[in-house]
């Protein structure tokens, strides 16, 4: 069997050994912060967005200092939510950084030097649509949570009566946010590979 070629998208996540029993009760708390910083770049990022469409349509160039900031952004999300609820992976305080590096968790995705001018206009809402609704069971909606949420949760409680966090429910829930991140990516104009319907590099 020929061997898979890495999407290039990069999710990484590094659990602690194991996370501590009772932190994750408080985790929500002790984010605010970054969720109201995180409210902000992701405004941000949405405009970015906006203007690196009409770029990639004109010119078939992602602006490079609008795709490291919005990278940087996708980042500062996944290290926020491997802290918290969408993995409760570690309880190391994420850094108020876009950059890469010096953290358990860390994402980065490989600049494109050409994008599809006619790709720009379908991929992120049609071409995108099953992987939405992959997604949605994923990570949840504005009523509803998600599977990473749930499994996060009950890896807590086992943890906290045994001490170690379950690891094959460990690689499920990074697998599951990789997947996230990945068409994350792909809608957000970033790449032109459709996201593979896997959950491994």
């Amino acid at each position: 069997m020929a061997d898979v070629k890495p999407y290039p998208v990069s999710v990484t996540g590094e659990l602690s050994d194991p996370p501590g029993r009772w932190q994750w009760l408080f985790k929500w708390l002790l984010a605010i912060p970054h969720y109201i910083v995180l409210f902000f770049l992701t405004v941000a990022a949405f405009f970015a967005t906006v203007y690196a469409f009409f770029a990639i349509l004109f010119t078939g160039k992602y602006p490079r200092s609008i795709f490291d900031f919005n990278v940087g952004v996708m980042r500062w999300n996944w290290r926020v939510g491997f802290y918290t609820y969408q993995a409760l992976g570690t309880d190391k305080y994420p850094p108020f950084s876009l950059e890469k590096g010096g953290y358990p968790a860390d994402l980065d995705v490989e600049y494109p030097e050409k994008l599809s001018q006619g790709l720009v206009l379908v991929k992120w809402w049609l071409l995108a649509i099953p992987h939405y609704i992959i997604v949605a069971i994923f990570q949840g909606g504005r009523n509803s949570v998600g599977l990473t949420f749930i499994l996060s949760i009950i890896s807590a409680v086992i943890t906290f009566f045994n001490g170690k966090y379950p690891e094959d429910i460990f690689k499920f829930v990074v697998g599951m946010n990789r997947w996230t991140y990945r068409v994350y990516a792909y809608a957000a104009l970033m790449r032109d590979e459709y996201p593979p319907f896997r959950f491994e590099p």
